[in-house]
Formats: C-alpha cells, sequence, structure tokens
C-alpha cells in the first residue's frame, strides 16, 4: 500500500521554487498550452504568493522512495485582498472580518490521483493555520464537475464566482471554516 509523508514549508525559498515548479509541471502536463496555467504563469503566481503574508505549503513524499507527489501551498487574505476584489459580488462578511487563509494550489501528480494525498495535504495545511475560515478557487469544470465535489465532500460551499486574470477562467469561490 503506498504512503505520503508531508513536508511543511513556511519559508518561501529557491529550492521549494524548483519543487513546486516541478510538480507544477507533472500535474498540470495535459494543460500547459494553455495561458493561465502555463509553468511561467504558475512561477509568476507563486512569486507573488510567496512573498505575501503567511505563506506556507505541504509538499507530499512518496514514502517508499521519497519522490514528491503532491502540493497544497496557500497564505493569509485580509479585507481589501485582490483575491476579494476580483469577485462579482461581495463575499460574505466572516470570510473578510479576521482574514482567511487562500488555498491557491492542491495538486497531485497523476498515479497517486483518488487515494486522499490531496485531503491529506490540506488538512496538514490547514492545521498549522490560525485564520478562522479558508477559502479557494475552484473551475467548475475541472474533472468534469468531479473537483468541485469533492471541496464540497470537505465542507466548502460557493461563496461567489469571479475570473482572475483575463486568461483565466471563470472561477468558483469556495469557503469553510478552518477546523
Amino acid at each position: 500500500m503506498r504512503s505520503v509523508r508531508l513536508q511543511h514549508h513556511t519559508s518561501y525559498t529557491p529550492q521549494v521554487r524548483t519543487l513546486l515548479g516541478g510538480l507544477y509541471a507533472q500535474v498540470r502536463a495535459d494543460l500547459l498550452d494553455h495561458p493561465n496555467y502555463r509553468l511561467d504563469a504558475f512561477l509568476e503566481r507563486l512569486d507573488r504568493h510567496g512573498a505575501e503574508p503567511g505563506w506556507a505549503a505541504v509538499i507530499g513524499h512518496d514514502s517508499a522512495s521519497g519522490a514528491a507527489v503532491g502540493y497544497a501551498y496557500g497564505n493569509t487574505v485580509m479585507p481589501g485582498d485582490r483575491w476579494w476584489k476580483r469577485m462579482s459580488t461581495p463575499p460574505p462578511g466572516k470570510y473578510m472580518s479576521k482574514g482567511a487563509i487562500a488555498v491557491k494550489e492542491i495538486g497531485v501528480v497523476p498515479g497517486w490521483r483518488g487515494i486522499g494525498v490531496s485531503r491529506q495535504m490540506h488538512d496538514e495545511l490547514m492545521r498549522h493555520r490560525q485564520e478562522p475560515y479558508t477559502t479557494l478557487m475552484v473551475n467548475p469544470a475541472a474533472g468534469d464537475g468531479k473537483v468541485m465535489r469533492l471541496y464540497e465532500g470537505w465542507g466548502y460551499e460557493e461563496i461567489g464566482v469571479v475570473q482572475p486574470s483575463p486568461a483565466s477562467p471563470w472561477l468558483v469561490c469556495m469557503g469553510r471554516s478552518t477546523r
């Protein structure tokens, strides 16, 4: 049986950037020709996110080989953050009152999907957070809707829609209590 070892990072270093970039290229290999999903676009977003308050990442490694198999990262978003400003309608006030953690990316390499790795990384990322609420954005078409249903199963609910950039598809912003 395959198992994963979770490694928590709270500093955005060149080594972490390289590791996340390599994982991203594997996770999104079928989308890398789309402007929003190109590796350089991801690295630009990652550099911006890595400089923002409260940045942290969890990287999952195959317990047997040590190979990296997935990642989750996020950072704190406060009232007035661009995360909220781009939404088509204002989010419920509770998400902005004391700050929230925005999960910016979760990805698992093919071959490790469907066995709970993303949930393990997500929960490990949340375990260390003080923010009362968690939010994320999801493409409702991802996996023919399976990804959004997965997040609903984790307790997330839709709180708005957003188009983060002109190259991005419209995304559903979801939120839940961190605990």
